[in-house]
């Protein structure tokens, strides 16, 4: 009776065993929160989603950029081109004299890209823009709405490359010279008539000149004709001397010119506007250049001419140092 009542207790043990697995089930189950935890890299997604709209801000900047490139290096890319131009200093307002002294002082073989030999290039003497009278704004500064030099136009005249023989019919009187005189660049009898109507009209204040020719045999004439306002000059320049593809008015020794566009586009300042023209050809003798420039309330006129070609390298010289003169 004991061994058939000691039998019976066996059974529990079964049932405890079978139930031990449920813990198990429980441990199964537990893998659950790894899979919450597998599903948490969805932020790091979203974190790594984030980074994208940050560049996406300064996509539109950079055609603000590409916009404002113009105004903001100008001063240091016209220096630059000034500096390869000349072997002499350039000096401007903006500009520290410090580096232009620096450059002065220096042999050509010193200064990188001009260790070459000469391209042609002329040696100017160091410039310097003349002073303003006290309390005047420069001609592109925001206070001067009408564009107005009010430095001396005489000063404002490139000076001649040293070497170069001077042109004594446009001296002029006391620096100023006679309409009549410019008009004679212009060799057809009606050409003049009509331009001076057209300076007579638009109230032409003063013209200086300047002239010379340089040891290779080339002819340079500067022109600078000063109006009331910039509006006035302006409409001078673009409506009363040039085109878009020639000149209004051929100039002595020239049949027919084409629109050069090979003058650099870092070498031209803000504010001003460029035509310049090149004898296309079959040419003469010689061949003519022309440069029209408009600054503010003056309209700038250069030619250069030589017996068989007019170098490229010497006009484009004295178009950017004359229009730094007016800038």
């Amino acid at each position: 009776m004991t061994e058939q009542h000691t039998q019976p207790e066996p059974p529990p043990q079964p049932d405890r065993q079978f139930q031990a697995p449920t813990p198990p089930d429980r441990q199964f189950q537990a893998p659950t929160p790894p899979a919450q935890q597998f599903q948490a890299p969805t932020p790091p997604a979203q974190q790594y989603a984030v980074p994208p709209p940050p560049p996406l801000p300064p996509g539109p900047p950079p055609p603000a950029q590409l916009w404002a490139r113009p105004p903001v290096p100008k001063d240091r890319r016209v220096l630059r081109t000034v500096l390869r131009w000349t072997a002499a200093a350039v000096v401007f307002a903006a500009v520290g004299t410090a580096t232009a002294y620096g450059i002065t002082t220096m042999e050509r073989t010193d200064v990188p890209g001009l260790a070459t030999e000469s391209d042609g290039r002329w040696e100017y003497p160091e410039l310097t823009r003349p002073p303003l009278p006290s309390g005047s704004p420069a001609p592109f500064a925001d206070a001067n709405k009408s564009g107005t030099h009010h430095a001396d136009l005489r000063d404002l005249v490139l000076p001649a490359p040293k070497g170069a023989k001077a042109d004594k019919a446009l001296r002029g009187e006391d620096g100023w010279l006679a309409t009549e005189d410019f008009l004679a660049e212009y060799p057809e009898k009606e050409d003049r008539e009509e331009l001076e109507q057209l300076l007579t009209d638009n109230g032409l204040r003063h013209v200086a000149a300047r002239g010379w020719t340089t040891q290779d045999g080339t002819h340079t004439r500067i022109y600078l004709l000063r109006f009331n306002t910039a509006a006035v000059a302006d409409e001078v320049f673009s409506t009363g001397l040039i085109s878009y593809d020639a000149p209004l008015y051929e100039v002595r020794g020239a049949e027919e010119s084409d629109k050069d566009d090979d003058l650099p586009w870092e070498a031209r300042l803000g504010g001003l506007t460029y035509n310049l023209y090149a004898e296309a050809k079959p040419y003469g003798t010689e061949q003519v250049r022309q440069a029209y420039l408009s600054a503010g309330d003056t309209v700038a006129v250069i030619v250069q001419s030589r017996k068989g070609t007019a170098r490229a390298v010497p006009f484009q010289q004295t178009v950017v140092l004359q229009s730094q003169l007016l800038g």
